[in-house]
Order: structure tokens, then C-alpha cells, then sequence
């Protein structure tokens, strides 16, 4: 992925790039344990000074998105333990051992290490009753500025994951788990440090969820002409942040963009009547195309509406599923 710099729009080029790289790593584009460009790299390819993207790296470091390996580089941080995980679990590495048998190699090596048999399995009823703990429910959280990004999250979960999923603000959450220490903490990796030591202090797990790389939605933008004004309507500020600096990378100063959070009426319709394509989420779709109906005496034309209906990638659903115990 190129990372691209505005220098002619208000936000700074250290914020452009730290999200920009924020989304290449949320979308996959960069999975886990994947190795960054270098300094040098990017600073051939966005014309900032080193410092800046070495002062960008140090700030996803200490937000907890990648790690630094001395000698080596910038890594992004895998918080699943992804490979060593599937490998463990995925049926087609274990399809000629039975469950009994691992059963038996789980045992064999923890007596190997020097348990006592009573050691042993206390140690294996205590991951399992955590494990049950932590699959109880689903408590999804971001800051409640952006308590938009942890609905969307939800509404993607709701349907596909057969426990209950709970939306809380990152300034409520510790009361919860205060009255009902159990669960596993769902949010996006731009939140996941604070909340993996608030899990850590309740003993339960905080997991960070990935992006759908939004493939549809981009591929539209890249073949818009040039001058075309586009509009992004979320129910989450975060997410038209982000927008906005990603179709920048991709289109500099080409189109025109506008945003607005979908319950902010006036703000709407401006963007209605400017713009020629719409990208909402999908809790804002109905309340966009409801607006277009509302106000079609006011529009030269109506605008084309393209609801990115997901807004977490299936690989990462398929992993908190197995995450939770619900392994298909």
C-alpha cells in the first residue's frame, strides 16, 4: 500500500500518516507480524523527513499496534497470536489425531515440565473456566465519543456470534466488569492498549477486531472524474476520519469531499445537495435515503448512494469465534 501526504489540507502530516497507517493494519493490507517499510522507505515515498515517520512509529508502538524489534524493524503486533493459534487449532493440521490422544500429549508435557498429576489438572480446569468465562458475552467498546465505531462493530457481531453482545463506552466499562467480571472486550486496535490492562486487572480477554478493506467502496472512488464531490455519512466520527485522510491518499485535491454524521440534519443535507456519490454504513443508509426522499424538491438530482454494509472483515469474525468457543 502507498501512503500518500496532503500538504495543501489542515491535518498534519504526521496524523495523515499515522492513520493511514492505522487503516493499511485494521484492513489487512499489513497483517500481523507483518515487517513496515522502512524510514527511509517512506520518506522516499511521502517526502517527510525521517524523524517525522520515526516519531509516527514510536506513537503506534505506544498505542500498542506494532512493535520494534531491535536490528530488525517495525513489526505489526499480532495481540491473537494468530499463526501459533490456528496452527493449534485448525482441524486440518490435527485430522488424523484424535481428541483423546492431544488430550494425553497436553498431560504428557505438563508432567514432563515437573506437575504433579493434581497440578496438572488444576491447571487445565482453570484455562477451561476461563475460557467459558471469557465466552459468556461479548462487550464491545470505544471511547463514547466514538461510541458510533463500537455500534458498528456490534451490528456486525449480533447476528454471527451465538452469545449476547453488549455495547459500552470505554468510560463505563470498568463499573460493568466491576458488577460481572466475565466476557471478552471487543474494539478496534486504535483502543486496544488502555483496555487490555483494564482486561488484565478483571481477568478477561481483550481482543482487537479487524476492518473489511472496503475493496467495493475504494474501487468506486478510484474511477470517479475528476471533480466529482463525494460524501461519506457514519454513525461513527472515527471511521469518517479515517475516510477522509484514506480517499485523500487515494485522490489528493481530484474530488471534493464532504462528511457528516448521520443525525446531524443540516449537515446532511448539504451533503445531499453537493454531492454526486454517497458512501454511508449501514445504520446511516436508511436514514440517508429517507433524507433524499424528504428533501428531492431541494436536489438538481439524486445523489448515488452505496452502503458499505460491512464493516469488519469475515477473517476476523471467523477468529473471535474460535476465540469464544464457537469453532465450526
Amino acid at each position: 500500500m502507498r501512503f500518500h501526504i496532503q500538504q495543501e489540507i489542515d491535518i498534519p502530516a504526521s496524523t495523515q500518516l499515522y492513520n493511514q497507517i492505522c487503516f493499511a493494519i485494521a484492513a489487512r493490507y499489513y497483517p500481523p507480524g507483518h515487517r513496515l517499510p522502512s524510514t527511509r522507505q517512506l520518506a522516499m515515498q511521502t517526502g517527510l523527513h525521517r524523524n517525522t515517520i520515526s516519531k509516527v512509529y514510536r506513537q503506534l508502538e505506544n498505542d500498542g499496534v506494532v512493535e520494534a524489534i531491535a536490528g530488525s524493524g517495525i513489526y505489526v503486533r499480532d495481540n491473537l497470536k494468530e499463526k501459533d493459534f490456528k496452527n493449534s487449532l485448525n482441524p486440518k493440521n490435527n485430522i488424523n489425531n484424535l481428541p483423546d490422544q492431544e488430550a494425553r500429549k497436553a498431560v504428557d508435557k505438563l508432567i514432563k515440565l515437573g506437575c504433579t498429576l493434581q497440578e496438572t489438572r488444576n491447571f487445565l480446569t482453570n484455562e477451561i473456566d476461563w475460557r467459558i468465562k471469557c465466552g459468556a458475552k461479548i462487550l464491545v467498546s470505544t471511547p463514547r465519543e466514538d461510541i458510533g465505531a463500537s455500534m458498528l462493530i456490534a451490528e456486525d457481531l449480533a447476528p454471527k456470534i451465538n452469545v449476547p453482545v453488549e455495547v459500552v463506552p470505554m468510560e463505563e466499562l470498568e463499573k460493568v466488569l466491576c458488577n460481572s467480571n466475565s466476557g471478552t472486550i471487543v474494539t478496534s486496535r486504535y483502543f486496544l492498549q488502555p483496555l487490555e490492562k483494564l482486561a488484565k486487572k478483571y481477568s478477561v480477554r481483550a481482543i482487537a477486531v479487524d476492518l473489511s478493506d472496503f475493496q467495493k467502496e475504494l474501487k468506486i472512488i478510484k474511477e470517479l472524474k475528476p471533480g466529482s464531490c463525494v460524501g461519506i455519512v457514519s454513525i461513527s466520527p472515527g471511521l469518517l476520519r479515517a475516510a477522509e485522510i484514506i480517499i485523500h491518499s487515494m485522490r489528493g485535491s481530484e474530488i471534493i469531499l464532504m462528511n457528516a454524521i448521520s443525525d446531524n440534519s443540516s449537515r446532511l443535507l448539504a451533503l445531499l445537495k453537493a454531492s454526486n456519490h454517497i458512501v454511508c454504513d449501514g445504520p446511516s443508509l436508511s436514514v440517508v435515503e429517507n433524507a433524499v426522499i424528504k428533501n428531492r424538491s431541494q436536489l438538481i438530482r439524486a445523489p448515488q448512494i452505496v452502503c458499505a454494509k460491512n464493516y469488519l472483515s469475515i477473517d476476523t469474525i471467523n477468529q473471535l469465534k474460535i476465540e469464544i468457543g464457537e469453532i465450526n
